[in-house]
């Protein structure tokens, strides 16, 4: 004899938990509103740095200025170069702190307040449920870096002027065809970044702590950018996800270098998908205690 499990009349899980209040009440949170106005405050800093420090310019004993040396000399030339300055300096550390943060505390946060177990049981479809997270989180993580780039760009031509985007690896490209070349670095460090959405959204399911899951893809972020560093590791350090962080600079060659950013773009989105898949998989199947 066998049963059946009838839904209430009405019930339908595509309407539980509708993506816009979800984006609502990510809007609403303290780190939200902090990650976003210091996209904005970034490039601010960034120009009055230059204006008291003096023109970007390596200095004058010869030592560069470290590995954002040559986009810095050309930071002041225009608001595309400075717009590109602020990606540089912020690819490598700050994008990663905001992503993590997004996608790393979108579940843990809702464990740590004891409210997952609420919604489940509203009930809410874990796979809906993450789902939607994951949307709103990937929503806002473009919403920084398109504040930082559209910020940067902005403050930059006002203050300097539009001009053609400068590269020290290839000659100056139009206006029309630079702004093209920074979507496209946009748009690559956005799919690069997948990765650490990946993995902070997986550790934000196996932990109830956001601070641990945001802090810990940092952190493995961090030391795979140790380890790509260690030549003696070989061609092992291809299968790093931030061996092709930097592939980026390609789009600023003429002609574009892409070999690197085809491996880059395709690795990011391996890595994404293999953590997101875990994340759906040992959520749907987890004891909710929290």
């Amino acid at each position: 004899m066998s049963t059946t499990v009838e839904a209430a009349a009405g019930y339908k899980a595509s309407r539980t938990l509708p993506l816009w209040a979800e984006v609502r009440r990510q809007a609403s949170r303290r780190r939200t509103q902090l990650a976003l106005g210091f996209m904005v405050l970034l490039p601010l800093i960034i120009l009055v740095a230059f204006e008291f420090g003096g023109d970007g310019n390596a200095d004058e004993d010869g030592d560069g200025g470290g590995a954002f040396s040559s986009i810095a000399d050309l930071a002041t030339s225009g608001g595309l170069n400075f717009a590109l300055f602020c990606l540089a300096v912020s690819a490598g550390f700050l994008l990663v702190v905001v992503v993590a943060l997004f996608f790393g505390d979108t579940v843990a946060s809702e464990a740590s307040w004891g409210s997952l177990r609420y919604l489940l049981a509203v009930p809410v479809p874990r796979a809906r449920l993450l789902g939607v997270k994951l949307i709103v989180a990937a929503g806002y993580s473009l919403v920084a870096l398109f504040t930082l780039v559209g910020t940067g760009l902005l403050i930059g031509t006002v203050r300097y002027g539009w001009g053609p985007l400068g590269s020290t690896i290839a000659a100056e490209i139009p206006p029309a065809e630079g702004i093209l070349r920074l979507l496209g670095i946009v748009a690559y460090l956005a799919v690069v970044l997948l990765v650490v959405a990946g993995l902070a959204f997986l550790l934000s399911v196996l932990t109830d702590a956001a601070l641990g899951a945001v802090g810990g893809a940092v952190m493995l972020w961090i030391l795979s950018s140790i380890l790509d560093q260690i030549t003696a590791l070989g061609a092992i350090r291809n299968f790093l996800p931030t061996h092709y962080a930097d592939a980026w600079r390609g789009l600023l060659s003429t002609p574009v270098q892409g070999e690197d950013l085809a491996k880059g773009a395709i690795s990011a989105v391996v890595f994404a998908t293999i953590f997101w898949g875990l994340a759906f998989y040992r959520f749907t199947r987890k004891d909710i205690t929290s």
